[in-house]
């Protein structure tokens, strides 16, 4: 296949890379590659090993490679929308990353290493839509935790260490086969409610939120469909004239 294509995905070049900084008003520079086709992670970004932020959302990531310890300024690293089954243990050294987005990945509990209990400083992690079936409970090392998402996953149980995180704020642990939701069936209602409306063009869903959108509106037709017409309106074909005493007082009350 031609150059830059095929399973290699998009093919990165260090100009490329460089006139993909950011710098943010905060002044820490943010490499932004999302949505770029990138299966492999491009090693000419060891050449801008300084940045503080990386974006490399919504590519074809399979992997993280072990050389990711040579970002040791890294604050932010948003890997969400790719393939990654699993992270390298040198993730672990990335002592000042605050921020990490892992959602809508492929990883499973072995893909997590026992090295991301080293991240003391994280203050929000997520991990929802992935493939994990249990949580390590030294995930309840991460004291600095603020934001913990584990929505989406195959989770029957949450470690006592996680729930009892000190400073946990926002854990979100939605649509898992936990016990205590089985316990809660919630009343059906057929009115749906909008809190929160959001646009977006299509092209920038992931296939799974797509999916989920176009289920909202198929069931939201359904309930139009369901919603009862003109022809089920109850009728009263006896007050559509007035009845002998109104016929006969009808001059006096429409006066008043």
């Amino acid at each position: 296949p031609p150059k830059g294509k095929g399973p290699q995905g998009k093919r990165i070049t260090l100009k490329m890379a460089k006139n993909a900084v950011r710098v943010l008003f905060n002044g820490r520079r943010r490499l932004e590659l999302s949505k770029m086709g990138i299966a492999t992670f491009p090693k000419c970004l060891l050449e801008l090993a300084d940045v503080e932020e990386i974006d490399l959302s919504r590519n074809m990531l399979r992997k993280i490679p072990n050389i990711i310890e040579k970002f040791q300024n890294l604050v932010w690293l948003d890997l969400h929308s790719n393939q990654i089954d699993e992270l390298p243990p040198e993730i672990g050294t990335l002592k000042n990353l605050t921020f990490l987005n892992l959602c809508n990945n492929k990883l499973t509990t072995k893909g997590l290493p026992e090295e991301l209990t080293q991240l003391r400083n994280l203050r929000t992690l997520n991990l929802g839509l992935n493939c994990l079936e249990t949580l390590p409970t030294t995930l309840g090392s991460l004291k600095e935790l603020i934001e913990l998402g584990l929505f989406d996953n195959s989770l029957t149980i949450i470690p006592k260490s996680v729930k009892k995180l000190p400073k946990i704020e926002r854990m979100n642990v939605k649509r898992n086969p936990l016990p205590e939701f089985a316990k809660e069936e919630e009343p059906i209602d057929t009115v749906k409610r909008v809190e929160s409306l959001y646009l977006v063009e299509k092209k920038d869903l992931c296939s799974i939120c797509l999916q989920t959108c176009k289920g909202e509106r198929d069931e939201l037709h359904r309930l139009e469909d369901m919603t009862p017409g003109p022809s089920d309106k109850p009728r009263f074909p006896l007050l559509t004239t007035p009845n002998s005493t109104a016929r006969d007082n009808q001059e006096e009350w429409r006066m008043k």
